[in-house]
């Protein structure tokens, strides 16, 4: 049977901590950001952890065990 491929696009938006969280980025930072508040920018900067209940698919598209 063929290795399994990564999800190219998962790959580039997802990253590992070395406890085997899934780590990601904020989304609605990108554009259309006159309307926004300073406020709620401000907030999505940085990174946070994927949910528990996605964290399977996630580690699906990128190939982790669980």
């Amino acid at each position: 049977m063929p290795k399994m491929k990564t999800h190219s696009g998962a790959k580039k938006r997802f990253s590992l901590t070395g406890t085997g969280k899934v780590k990601r980025k904020h989304a609605f930072k990108s554009h259309i950001l006159t309307k926004k508040t300073t406020k709620s920018k401000r907030a999505l900067t940085g990174t946070t952890i994927v949910d528990v209940t996605d964290l399977p698919r996630v580690k699906a598209m990128l190939t982790i065990g669980k």
